[in-house]
């Protein structure tokens, strides 16, 4: 048998060499053979197959480049790495997603040992805030401030652990935060602690424009117009849509997901008050409940660390407990107040640790990862009506990611 050839074979066309119609059996050559080898019918079936082929190609690469095209400019100030990744999601490839944070961690892990940078020290020890002038101190304040926090390394810098004003409502610091290192390893960087008064602040879930989606009365955003009081805004947990968060969104009546039992849940009632715990134990639907919002399971429970907080899967997909990384999550005090908690370095134990020694007696996880984790507080102090807002931590979207149209779901606070 000739190089080249196989050994099926076919009925000649009419077209082919010899006496026209005859029936004769030969070996057919492969579609890659060079064209001058080929008969007239073999040169049009490769013309139609080559033209078939490059169609679906380019209407392939065209959906594709749609597709991402869309996914890389959707209103928001999202970055082009958590776009894509959005998008990889989307599409049922976050497994691959997941192993290349993993790859990602791997070969670039946290530091360990060293110092905070200067502008961290600053920030850290910039205490100023927590000493108003005399003009605006009132004679038996309504909200003190509060106690410093024990750092978890010691000795403690300056500055480590003390609270500062955040956020005021009628001169009174109902937005309270302050910063430590994470653990006595990863000591060149920082966790942020907000507190915010339970009872001068009221609580408001927002959806995303993605995630959950869907038609819903309250807005993807703080537009113009409904940003007075405004003091601070934190962000959501994982995804609701993709089975993430193992749990589910609800607001003003309706529902993405589905609301479970045993989920940590983040409950907003009608009086603007909020209340964390576990579903349907602690919190459950009632008609005062206008909005709920789960992931995961509690970290603080009875204001202890829950013993299966080094579950490698638990607080993420495999060996992403352990992992140092950027984290948040919130939490209650048994007054009531909120505690949020967001990190540079953190892993599953040390984000409950952190929440627990702040005052938590139950606290959950939020969202986690370089996009996600978020912090703001408002200063109104130039103009009520549009607050400027401050990221707690250097976080990789501006502060003013909630004055926009935001992808993902959050919680903006007022003033009462």
């Amino acid at each position: 048998m000739a190089h080249g050839q196989i050994s099926e074979v076919e009925q000649d066309d009419p077209e082919a060499e010899g006496a026209p119609g005859a029936s004769r059996r030969r070996r057919r050559l492969l579609p890659w053979k060079h064209r001058r080898d080929l008969t007239t019918a073999q040169l049009r079936r490769r013309k139609l197959t080559t033209r078939g082929v490059l169609g679906v190609c380019v209407v392939c690469a065209g959906a594709l480049g749609w597709s991402v095209g869309k996914a890389l400019t959707y209103p928001g100030k999202d970055s082009t790495q958590a776009r894509l990744a959005e998008w990889a999601r989307d599409h049922e490839l976050g497994f691959v997603v997941d192993q290349l944070e993993n790859w990602q961690y791997e070969m670039n892990p946290p530091r360990v040992g060293g110092s905070l940078s200067a502008d961290a020290l600053a920030r850290m020890n910039d205490t100023a805030p927590a000493t108003p002038s005399p003009a605006h101190v009132a004679a038996a304040p309504l909200v003190p401030l509060r106690a410093p926090m024990k750092p978890l390394v010691s000795p403690a810098l300056p500055g480590e652990g003390v609270y500062r004003t955040l956020a005021t409502a009628h001169d009174q610091p109902i937005v309270q935060g302050t910063y430590v290192r994470p653990d006595a390893e990863h000591t060149s960087y920082e966790a942020a602690v907000a507190w915010i008064s339970g009872k001068y602040a009221r609580f408001q879930l927002h959806p995303g424009a993605r995630e959950p989606g869907g038609d819903f009365d309250v807005p993807p955003t703080i537009p113009e117009g409904q940003r007075t009081g405004l003091v601070a805004t934190w962000n959501g947990g994982f995804r609701v849509t993709d089975g993430g968060s193992r749990g589910g969104f609800y607001l003003d009546g309706k529902t993405s997901g589905e609301l479970r039992d045993g989920a940590a849940s983040e409950v907003f009632y009608r009086d603007g008050s909020i209340r964390i715990g576990q579903w349907g134990r602690d919190v459950s639907m009632t008609p005062d409940v206008v909005g709920v919002r789960q992931c995961l399971e509690l970290m603080v429970d009875g204001g202890r660390v829950v013993p299966d907080i080094d579950d490698d899967s638990k607080w993420g997909v495999s060996d992403q407990s352990r992992m140092f990384v950027q984290r948040s999550g919130v939490g209650v005090t048994a007054q009531g107040d909120v505690i949020m908690v967001v990190g540079q370095a953190l892993s599953a134990r040390t984000l409950a640790e952190l929440m627990q020694r702040a005052g938590a007696v139950r606290a959950m996880p939020l969202d986690m990862n370089r996009a996600w984790p978020s912090f703001m507080s408002y200063d109104a102090s130039r103009d009520p009506s549009n607050p400027k807002p401050t990221n707690i931590l250097d976080f990789e979207d501006p502060p003013d990611r909630y004055y926009v149209t935001a992808t993902r779901d959050f919680v903006a606070v007022y003033a009462r």
